[in-house]
């Protein structure tokens, strides 16, 4: 619902009815915003949001029965900016709550008069299943920071409810928005006229630079979107009077080189191809996009071709998509031709698309039918689009012999007018693109069987991702439904950046995030446009310490721990004092023992939404911070060091204590997600075996239990249609089948995911995939840069991680025998926190040969793993006998080359 939005009034003379008298009224308001209230005859809440976003509100008793039906009334004035009111109704669990709120809710000093029927009063959240509003306890009248925040105040009056005979009336059926009037267009229209997301489920992947404000979208079908929430240009082949789209040819898709983030899209017609391909200006912080078009006649007649490419009001981000922004339609509000190209008028302001080659002739249209005409006439040169439906085409005419192949080239500025381009610049840029992308993508380098290659070329891929979806300093998982970052993704992909060697991110990502740090030292969730989130979610702690510890183990520079010690040490207390205030007697009755010493409950974890649990995903997390802290300390001599490291400790048995006891309450054989319920999340548990490097510490059969029942899990979804989506996250259950020892597992699950890519070739995942790849459902950002990182540690992990307990480095954990074939996986420069490591091994005769070396100095060596099923024969280590441990062959990472050599068999 939107708040209020329903019924409005300000009435000459409301009618009587009973008025409820709430108790008195208790400040509510989050970190860092400040709040006062005044009680006389109503109630005023002044607030001011300064520079955070978050909440201020007021809390009163309020016991209430309510009827079946019924008018709630209240009188309302203030002043302020536009932000998002809300007015909630809390049983007496305090769990669950029913609301009414109106976002972009601007008061008047007058007294506005508000009647909310029953229908307007929807439920919020709570573990309740019967969401019937029966019964409550208390009111809540909250401002949440919407999108100018300020300071302001609102002044709540009389609060009445007036009890209605009947039944309530029905809510009126929503309004059709644009995209429900253009979905049904759609399906009445031949196949291929309209997007293919506004009919069945499409794909994309990202066009942008590194670090650049804006970026484009390609879709599967060929269409580039111009910028966030931009108009798309689509192309179209018209042959012999027929118009062909994506739905009349067969298509592929490629990247460049394999892994370049510049995506193809190759239409296969009938004696013709016509190959779409897009790259960013690597030079443009705003974001400038370059667009190929390659039509080529594979006939053995000569051919008259006219290639259209048309600005259409359609995102490439489609309709289903609604976090953040709503896919589907984009407003074009005039399309006209100009000598570089094109314009169009957009929300923002006006835009341009230049066009290297002059186009033959130019057509514009609008209105519902939306579909290029199949003899565009090129008659109109600029159209107004009612209802913000403008198109445009820009058509050329090509006469082609056998075998030719000619190009048209397209610039796209995404903010401001576009500049005419001639064809050096464009290839200039072109090249430029590639050997800044090669320099990022190409610094550790991976070398892999030809059965294997695609694991390296996901890698490279899923760096440049990561690259992309940042704007700026900030680290964000998405560009367009997750367009905020929140300090769980940017300290995991932080942890895929440092160990493929960029560091300049990193940097610049810990100095920007910590500057949201609130004066008390809590660490917000997520940060955004409004500034820093308070939502108590307490992993955000143990990140941001890992975060900053991690650039000093990669880099070994101190002076990055005494910048940043002052808001390290701010969180460890904060983090410290949640701890402790779980280590009470109450919790350590039978009940509530798998509680005890952890940290509070929280929805950090987003099947906790409806109400808060004692998640380990927090507490490994949080067990991280303290490690790293203490690492921190130690470094620089701190005296803090001795206590840091004892409530570290203290913390780590009360974990293991706690999952014991939960283990034993809920009657459960696995690590649950949460003490508090039992429940199964293997995918959480992952960062006990991955980040917070506890695996030697673990309940050795929970642990297997736990990661033999998400391989079952997994493994029943083949051909299975009892299931309906999944997210990728699950990846980073590869890397903890790599610390089992599980390789052949680990790669198996590795191969399950990569079917998921869609499409395969753009190497890349979505935040949802679904079992049915053309059910419509919302996916997230694709690329989602979360989920590359995600993939980015696993696919690492195959060949060298990080074991803490005895400080070695081990390689080759995930590999099997077929990355022995041919030339054999190699590693060069892949960085650790004692440096960078070289790691090869192959097949050579009847032997196997492996060289390590690289910088790394590692206190406990090498230990190199044996991938043959057959026990490993023979070993020398530098022209000298070795033998075998019972986890591998253990050999010095002192910054030498060390060559070994095994005899396959006995």
């Amino acid at each position: 619902m939107k708040a209020f939005a329903a019924l409005l009034l300000i009435a000459a003379a409301p009618q009587a009815a009973p008025v409820l008298h709430p108790g008195t009224w208790f400040v509510l308001a989050s970190d860092d915003v400040s709040a006062t209230i005044k009680q006389d005859a109503g109630m005023r809440l002044d607030y001011d949001f300064g520079r955070v976003s978050g909440f201020a509100g007021a809390k009163a008793a309020l016991p209430i029965e309510w009827p079946g039906n019924f008018v709630l009334r209240l009188r309302i004035r203030g002043q302020g900016g536009a932000n998002d009111l809300q007015l909630k109704f809390v049983d007496a669990s305090g769990d669950n709550v029913w609301w009414v709120r109106k976002e972009g809710f601007r008061p008047s000093a007058d007294w506005q008069v508000i009647d909310v029927p029953v229908r307007d009063v929807e439920w919020a959240w709570g573990p309740d299943k019967d969401r019937t509003l029966r019964r409550t306890a208390s009111v809540e009248l909250v401002v949440a920071r919407g999108a100018e925040g300020g300071k302001g105040w609102i002044e709540l009056g009389d609060l009445s409810l007036r009890p209605l005979p009947g039944a309530p009336a029905p809510k009126p059926p929503a309004e059709r928005g644009i995209n429900d009037t253009l979905a049904s267009i759609a399906k009445a229209a031949p196949r291929g006229a309209y997007p293919r997301g506004f009919t069945e489920q499409s794909y994309w992947t990202l066009v942008g630079a590194d670090g650049a404000s804006d970026s484009g979208l390609i879709g599967e079908d060929g269409a580039v979107e111009l910028g966030k929430g931009g108009p798309s240009i689509e192309p179209f082949v018209l042959s012999a009077g027929r118009r062909y789209s994506w739905a009349d040819v067969a298509e592929t898709q490629s990247l460049e080189d394999g892994y370049l983030p510049i995506p193809h899209v190759t239409w296969n017609g009938p004696g013709w191809t016509l190959d779409t391909s897009a790259f960013a200006d690597v030079s443009d912080p705003q974001g400038r996009l370059f667009l190929r078009y390659r039509l080529t006649n594979k006939s053995a007649e000569r051919q008259d071709l006219r290639l259209a490419l048309a600005l259409r009001p359609f995102q490439v981000n489609p309709p289903a998509q609604f976090l953040s922004q709503r896919g589907g339609h984009s407003p074009v509000d005039a399309v006209e031709r100009t000598s570089a190209g094109l314009t169009y008028r957009v929300p923002a302001g006006e835009r341009g698309v230049a066009s290297v080659e002059a186009p033959s002739s130019f057509a514009a249209w609008t209105g519902a039918a939306l579909m290029l005409p199949r003899s565009p006439s090129t008659a109109i040169q600029s159209v107004r689009g009612a209802e913000a439906l403008a198109s445009g085409a820009m058509l050329y005419a090509m006469r082609l012999a056998p075998g030719e192949t000619r190009e048209v080239r397209l610039v796209a500025p995404l903010h401001g007018a576009a500049q005419a381009v001639d064809a050096a610049v464009f290839e200039r840029a072109y090249q430029a693109a590639r050997a800044s992308w090669h320099a990022k993508l190409d610094a550790v380098g991976i070398t892999l069987p030809a059965s294997k290659r695609h694991i390296a070329d996901s890698v490279r891929s899923g760096l440049a991702h990561m690259l992309m979806s940042r704007a700026g300093p900030a680290l964000k998982p998405g560009t367009r439904s997750y367009d905020r970052s929140w300090i769980r993704d940017g300290a995991m992909i932080s942890d895929g950046l440092l160990r493929l060697g960029q560091v300049a991110p990193v940097v610049d990502y810990a100095r920007w995030y910590s500057a949201y740090q609130f004066s008390n030292g809590k660490v917000p969730c997520c940060v955004d446009f409004r500034g820093a989130d308070p939502v108590p979610e307490n992993d955000s702690q143990g990140e941001y310490i890992h975060l900053v510890t991690q650039l000093y183990r990669y880099t070994g520079d101190k002076a990055v721990l005494e910048r940043y010690w002052p808001q390290l040490t701010a969180a460890w207390r904060y983090m410290d004092a949640q701890r402790l205030s779980e280590r009470t007697a109450t919790n350590r009755t039978p009940e509530r023992q798998m509680l005890y010493g952890l940290l509070p409950p929280s929805i950090s974890h987003e099947g906790y939404s409806a109400k808060p649990q004692y998640s380990l995903w927090d507490d490994f997390w949080g067990l991280r911070g303290y490690k790293d802290a203490v690492i921190a300390a130690e470094a620089l001599g701190k005296p803090e060091a001795a206590s840091m490291a004892a409530a570290r400790d203290q913390f780590a048995g009360d974990i293991h204590a706690a999952i014991a006891a939960a283990a034993a309450f809920w009657k459960i054989d696995h690590i649950p997600g949460a003490t508090s319920n039992g429940d199964f999340d293997a995918t959480s548990t992952t960062i006990a075996l991955g980040v917070a490097d506890e695996s030697a510490r673990l309940d050795p059969a929970l642990t297997r239990n736990t990661f033999e029942r998400m391989w079952r899990k997994v493994m029943a979804r083949r051909g299975a249609t009892d299931w309906q989506d999944y997210t990728p996250y699950e990846l980073r259950n590869v890397s903890a089948f790599v610390r089992l020892g599980w390789r052949e597992r680990a790669n198996a699950l590795l191969d399950f995911y990569f079917a998921d890519q869609r499409p395969r070739a753009w190497n890349g995942w979505a935040e949802v995939v679904g079992r049915d790849p053309r059910e419509i459902r919302f996916i997230g950002d694709m690329p989602h840069a979360w989920i590359s990182s995600d993939y980015i540690r696993a696919a690492l992990d195959l060949f060298a991680y990080e074991r803490a307990e005895d400080e070695s480095v081990v390689l080759g954990a995930g590999l099997t025998a077929d990355y022995l074939a041919g030339e054999g996986v190699a590693i060069r420069g892949l960085r650790t926190s004692h440096g960078a490591v070289d790691f090869s091994f192959r097949r050579a005769g009847g032997d196997a040969v492996a060289m390590l070396g690289g910088t790394a100095r590692v206190p406990g060596g090498y230990v190199l793993t044996w991938p043959l099923a057959s026990a490993p024969g023979r070993t020398t280590v530098d022209g000298r006998s070795a033998r075998w441990a019972a986890d591998g062959l253990h050999v010095p990472a002192d910054g030498r080359e060390h060559k070994v050599v095994v005899r396959i068999g006995r």
